[in-house]
């Protein structure tokens, strides 16, 4: 691995080599700007779009094998008349109703629930309906002992195979597998200022350059707002937010998010299963197809030397540690005193 490292923009921290010399300040605090009003204390969470959109609304509990997750809420509703599965990841508005939701990060049992959901909206004919609003699943140690990697993967297989139309919206925070185990659809809609990446800007910054500050540089690297997303084919629609945000109005907010989820649903259900499915299938294939150009001469890289690998593991001085799940991890706070990462 060479050690030719070239300093990160904005920071004297160390990067990797050719750090991002086409991005100028302004990209990056436009990036920065989107990220935080995905993050605003006061964005409609999934509950205060539900009232606004649907009737009828009935949440139900549990995962049936160890307990209700109240990081992510579900329910059968009604669209317009229309019979719906409501699934989404839920935040608090105040730090009381943060901690209750664990900050909408779910747990295994939240993403099996949603599973459970989705199986009954499969046997009923319900079409499926997801609101993505977190910074990723929960990376605990009672998370990971409990199958988080498999709850997630069991979820994206689920959607994948589900024979009712999925149509999934990114309201704020699309962050990583969490956002992921519930964002398998037909169409994938973005409020216009929510954010949708494989790791929070923090946690790219800390693995890539050992510097959590330089989140704004990864988030515009990253190219995790919604226009970017739908210029890269992730998405297939931007949703217009009103005046400064969806934080300023929830009410327009949902009228908008409502409308484009009847012209959407409406769209869809006429496609046949078989086309539905193949559909889906070949909207997965098709994000992140790329040209192989030739192969790149150079020498390949070497691994980590024995002396640089005890140095690791001793915490020598100069040999850079690997970072704590605690320092990539977007929000200081966790959940409770017996899931704190080592």
């Amino acid at each position: 691995m060479t050690e030719d490292f070239g300093a990160l923009p904005g920071s004297g921290a160390a990067t990797l080599p050719g750090s991002i010399p086409e991005l100028d300040q302004a990209a990056i605090d436009a990036a920065w700007s989107r990220v935080r009003l995905a993050r605003h204390a006061q964005r409609p969470r999934t509950l205060d779009l539900v009232p606004r959109i649907f009737d009828d609304f009935v949440e139900l509990h549990g995962d049936r094998a160890f307990r209700d997750d109240s990081a992510l809420v579900g329910g059968p509703a009604l669209l317009d008349g229309r019979p719906v599965m409501v699934i989404g990841h839920q935040k608090g508005n105040d730090t009381d109703s943060n901690i209750f939701r664990n900050f909408g990060s779910a747990h295994p049992e939240g993403f099996r629930k949603a599973q459970r959901l989705m199986r009954l909206a499969d046997k009923l004919g319900l079409p499926v309906v997801t609101f993505l609003d977190t910074a990723g699943a929960f990376p605990g140690p009672s998370a990971e002992e409990r199958g988080q990697a498999e709850a997630i993967a069991s979820s994206i297989k689920l959607m994948t195979g589900l024979q009712v139309p999925i149509v999934v919206v990114i309201v704020g925070e699309g962050g990583s597998g969490g956002a992921l185990a519930i964002g398998v659809g037909d169409r994938v809609l973005a409020l216009e200022n929510a954010v949708y990446s494989v790791i929070s800007p923090e946690g790219c910054a800390a693995i890539l350059w050992r510097a959590p500050e330089a989140a704004p540089t990864a988030a515009a690297a990253m190219r995790m707002t919604a226009a970017d997303q739908l210029e890269l084919g992730v998405i297939d629609r931007i949703l217009p937010e009103p005046g400064e945000g969806a934080h300023a109005d929830h009410d327009a907010t949902a009228r908008t998010i409502k409308a484009a989820l009847i012209e959407e649903l409406t769209a869809i259900a006429a496609v046949g299963t078989d086309r539905l499915l193949s559909t889906r299938y070949a909207r997965l294939r098709g994000i992140g197809v790329y040209e192989e150009l030739g192969e790149v001469a150079g020498a390949p890289a070497e691994p980590p030397s024995l002396q640089r690998r005890l140095g690791r593991l001793l915490r020598l001085p100069g040999v850079p540690r690997r970072p704590r799940w605690s320092e990539i991890w977007p929000s200081g706070e966790v959940g409770s005193d017996d899931e704190e990462g080592g």
